[in-house]
């Protein structure tokens, strides 16, 4: 049934609900809630692309275009939980200029992030998916080159589109974001903190509008009338949520069930009330000189001795007469000033009969006793009478009437019948009536890291950390000087653990899995080798088949010829060869040897440089352009500084490491946080770290590593290509899509997924 609303809505279509206005409640418009303008250094107000808003420079990186908390979140509230919105801006960024366009970031975590690399000629967009990874996607495309430009990503749940001047440059089926920011989130613009990212260059019209198709207010003949991937994911989690409801119900149904079904071995147990007082069935008790017993509603009846009314006689405080003939025959003096004393009969002889069987009047607290002509009440250990006759009793509060022994580091509670010796906070239990001070670093129950110190103090302890190590105590860190470089661990004093691909003291050096002999590539391919790890990519004059073999083999030749990829001229023929081809002359005729690229005549032998890329020579060479990255010539005062990076000596060209404690030269590269990070003169553009293609369904990043490797079992994957077709069938029989998630029967913190017809269940730490 959901696979079939799937199509109804592919096929559907409804009216668009945007227009050329936007409800501003719908709308973050920065600049305003900024004041942009306002005591913002480094930021001025020029003319921009149009003259209906405002539009600033920004310049230097000195500024700190962040706002306030309050305005902040009142920016993100707006934005808070959407899975459909839209950041549009309309720019000039400076040549070669990377720099961040907004980032709502808390600490680490980039929720999101807009970025325009100059040096890479990317757009990225950085955010965190629902699984709590970060995430980076990139869009090869240059907006730092001096002019204005409209842009748009718009994120529609898994779905997201890159317009630029009104033209769908990306679209993309991504992870979705989870927007769930926290509410101390921070907002920049321009750059992505006080000391990097830095955006240099115009911008205006910068908006975020949480609907549908945002794009369309900034170029609205975009306008469509077709739902959303939102829409799609809406009508999805719409038919999750129903099929959690329908397992709800049908668990509670089966419930009902079964307490249905032992209805009929169920006991109803009967009962007497008397006086205001509950009795259970059969259960006896006195009311005066009455025995009773809760039986079909009560019986209250006079219990006496076995022997002939003529010969009972009236004792004091008794409620039953007493035999005047013992069992032996002989005959008590009725007019005896005694006669009422039970113990004068009893001295008589003794008499083994149980009084209490017959019925008594000793209620709460109170015990009945056997004696030798009859019964009586006592009160139990830790309780008073309170009449003569010991039927009723009270408890005695031992604390407050000093009858206890409870001694030092403890406190007395009463308790019905007796006390307890309660040890202060902070001490341990001797003996019933006495505590010492708990040692709680000796007993191991403290809360200090295994790399800190426990002191014991009166009623707590505290904690430190050891040496080569920071923290409050309750969490330590290891200190590693220098620290440890690309991405690496320190787990004990100036000793790292290197993230795979990388070695040394620091992990500073890069393993080169090429020239170190690891790796054996096709011949068609050449091993490259990138920080971390390397691959084997085709040569010039081949191009992969799709299967993405890791040693190359699935490295084809281009056939340059038929794919008019070659710059043969006219009076030559293209003849492909293997991994190149040739430009041969008919025989007979005079050729030229003359280049034709991008519809420009290049002669034989001539030698230019790219338009789009000044730091490459080319030459023709025989009807065939040949061309090669500048050679670099640090001794030569000429040497371009920007195609030679390295060679430049300035200190304002030098760039801060993200930790702040290392500095970089222009050109100098680094590994941080699964990124790629340069210096280019005194700009850091980092981006995300190449890692190999993977091609499967269920994938792993590995605790350490940033690449993702394919695994077989679906409930340890980060990663899974969700397919709705494959449904998983839960307890109640009822079928989940993939994707979907619910809490087990019959437990609390049991959280099952159904990743692609798997069902994977896990505790849920939240709910522990």
């Amino acid at each position: 049934m959901g696979l079939k609303l799937f199509l109804v809505l592919g096929l559907f279509c409804v009216t668009s609900v945007l227009g050329f206005g936007v409800d501003p409640a719908l709308r973050i418009n920065v600049f305003d809630e900024l004041t942009l303008g306002e005591g913002f250094d480094g930021v001025t107000q020029v003319q921009g692309f149009h003259s209906e808003s405002r539009a600033f420079h920004f310049q230097g990186s000195s500024r700190e275009v962040k706002a306030p908390e309050d305005v902040s979140a009142r920016m993100l509230q707006k934005l808070r939980g959407r899975t459909e919105f839209t950041v549009l801006v309309t720019l000039k960024q400076e040549h070669l200029n990377s720099g961040v366009i907004l980032s709502i970031h808390h600490s680490e975590q980039r929720f999101l992030e807009l970025e325009s690399s100059g040096q890479r000629s990317e757009v990225r967009l950085h955010y965190r998916t629902k699984g709590q990874q970060a995430h980076t996607e990139v869009f090869p495309y240059s907006l730092a080159d001096g002019q204005w430009h409209k842009v748009s990503v718009a994120v529609s749940a898994s779905h997201i589109i890159l317009h630029v001047d009104c033209n769908r440059i990306y679209e993309r089926v991504v992870e979705i974001p989870f927007m769930d920011i926290p509410d101390d989130a921070a907002f920049w613009l321009g750059q992505r903190n006080s000391a990097h990212g830095f955006f240099k260059g115009v911008m205006q019209d910068v908006q975020i509008l949480v609907l549908p198709q945002g794009f369309i207010s900034q170029c609205p003949d975009l306008n469509r009338t077709c739902p959303t991937c939102n829409d799609f994911h809406g009508l999805v989690q719409k038919i999750m949520e129903l099929q959690d409801i329908l397992a709800k119900t049908s668990s509670k149904l089966s419930r009902a069930e079964e307490k249905m079904n032992g209805l009929d071995g169920c006991y109803c147990e009967r009962t007497c009330s008397v006086k205001g007082v509950v009795y259970r069935e059969d259960e006896s008790w006195t009311d005066g000189c009455r025995n009773c017993t809760c039986t079909v509603g009560y019986v209250c009846v006079c219990v006496c001795l076995n022997c002939p009314e003529s010969e009972q006689v009236n004792l004091t405080d008794r409620c039953c007469k007493v035999c005047t003939r013992t069992p032996g025959g002989s005959w008590l003096n009725k007019t005896h000033e005694t006669i009422g004393n039970i113990q004068l009969i009893t001295n008589l002889k003794r008499i083994s009969h149980d009084f209490c069987a017959e019925g008594h009047d000793c209620v709460e607290h109170s015990d009945c006793i056997n004696l030798e002509a009859g019964a009586r009440c006592s009160c139990k250990d830790g309780f008073r009478p309170l009449r003569d006759d010991n039927a009723y009793c009270e408890d005695i509060d031992e604390c407050a009437e000093g009858k206890h022994y409870c001694r030092e580091n403890t406190v007395c509670v009463n308790t019905p019948g007796s006390f307890m010796c309660i040890c202060h906070r902070g001490y341990i239990r001797i003996d019933d009536y006495s505590c010492t001070e708990h040692d709680e670093c000796v007993s191991g129950l403290h809360s200090c890291d295994q790399n800190a110190l426990c002191f014991n103090k009166v009623g707590g302890h505290s904690c430190s950390c050891k040496p080569g190590y920071t923290g409050n105590g309750t969490v330590c860190k290891a200190m590693c000087d220098g620290l440890c470089q690309n991405g690496g661990t320190c787990i004990s004093p100036n000793n790292c653990i290197c993230q795979q691909g990388f070695t040394g003291k620091r992990c500073e050096t890069d393993i080169d899995e090429c020239s170190d002999g690891f790796v054996e590539c096709n011949d068609k391919a050449i091993c490259v080798n990138l920080p971390g790890w390397y691959h084997c990519e085709c040569r010039d004059g081949y191009h992969d088949n799709g299967l993405f073999s890791a040693n190359g083999e699935s490295c084809i030749d281009i056939n340059e010829c038929k794919m008019e990829r070659n710059t043969c001229a006219n009076d030559t023929v293209c003849f492909n060869l293997e991994g190149g081809y040739d430009c041969r002359c008919p025989h007979g005729r005079n050729c030229t040897g003359d280049c034709i690229l991008d519809n420009k005549v290049k002669h034989n032998r001539q030698i230019w440089v790219l338009d789009n890329d000044r730091c490459s020579v080319c030459s023709c060479q025989t009807g065939q352009v040949m061309c090669r990255r500048m050679v670099c010539d640090c001794e030569n005062p000429t040497a371009d500084l920007f195609c030679c990076p390295e060679c430049d000596p300035r200190l304002s060209s030098q760039c801060l490491h993200q930790n702040g404690l290392l500095t970089y030269g222009s050109g100098e590269s680094w590994v941080e946080n699964c990124q790629q990070c340069q210096c280019l003169q005194g700009q850091v553009d980092c981006w995300p770290l190449s890692c190999p293609p993977v091609d499967c369904e269920f994938t792993v990043v590995p605790e350490g590593e940033c690449c993702a490797r394919c695994i077989i079992d679906p409930c340890q994957a980060d990663t899974i290509r969700n397919d709705i077709t494959k449904t998983c069938t839960d307890e109640h029989g009822i079928q989940r899509f993939s994707g979907s998630s619910w809490v087990k029967h019959g437990t609390e913190c049991t959280l099952c997924q159904c990743k692609n017809g798997h069902i994977c269940c896990s505790v849920d730490p939240m709910c522990l």
